[in-house]
């Protein structure tokens, strides 16, 4: 509880991953993937609720052993590659969270999030009397340098004229890094869809615990910096 608010985390884990299959079960630095975001999420003195939906009972099996709540194995129709993740989050309050006020997703392939990283953010959403809080890392390279190519490649138009400037001079831009998500509970389920507006904000994390693990070389890297933080 923070602000006299209930608050409610949930970890979304899905056992069908192609790119990495198996990935929220995979051991990363001595425990499975999943594991980190449920240790960091029960170590949070402001979450008073912490559930894992997934649809594989082999997850399930360890989000219990690591002090999740596993309340069901997720419906099937939101077990499908085309399941949104707010479809979850809105069914997962309506059957899970009553009376929770404040609700903080965490996905499991962002296993450098502490839960210092919770706690600031949950502590700015709380200052900010915000309706979500989001949280990003500065871009490691200006995306005026990104475009997309036409079919033969040719780079004209690549680029805007203000991407020629000096890199310094481009300005700090940010990106999502996945690892929190914080939502006013009561406001997700009258939108019913998550949407972002003045009253959301950001909270920002360093380059170097801002993995969002996809693929292999995600995984190996993530597990490097692990052992270069311990």
């Amino acid at each position: 509880m923070i602000n006299g608010k209930k608050v409610i985390a949930l970890i979304p884990a899905r056992g069908g991953s192609k790119r990495l299959p198996r990935k929220n079960v995979l051991p990363l630095n001595g425990k499975p993937l999943i594991a980190w975001s449920i240790d960091a999420a029960n170590n949070c003195p402001y979450i008073d609720k912490v559930l894992v939906s997934t649809d594989d009972q082999e997850i399930a099996d360890i989000a219990l052993q690591f002090g999740a709540e596993v309340p069901e194995l997720r419906p099937e129709h939101l077990a499908s590659d085309t399941a949104k993740t707010e479809s979850v989050l809105i069914y997962t309050l309506e059957k899970f969270g009553k009376g929770d006020e404040i609700l903080v997703l965490l996905q499991p392939t962002s296993p450098l999030r502490t839960t210092q990283h919770i706690n600031e953010a949950l502590e700015l959403f709380i200052e900010k009397q915000a309706l979500s809080v989001v949280s990003v890392t500065p871009c490691e390279h200006s995306p005026l340098w990104s475009n997309t190519l036409p079919e033969d490649g040719s780079m004209g138009g690549f680029l805007r004229p203000e991407a020629l400037n000096r890199s310094q001079d481009l300005g700090e831009f940010y990106r999502l890094n996945g690892a929190i998500y914080i939502f006013d509970a009561r406001d997700l389920l009258e939108q019913k869809k998550i949407h972002y507006t003045a009253k959301s904000y950001a909270y920002v994390m360093d380059n170097r615990v801002s993995f969002d693990i996809d693929q292999k070389l995600d995984f190996e890297l993530a597990e490097f910096f692990m052992g270069k933080t311990n």
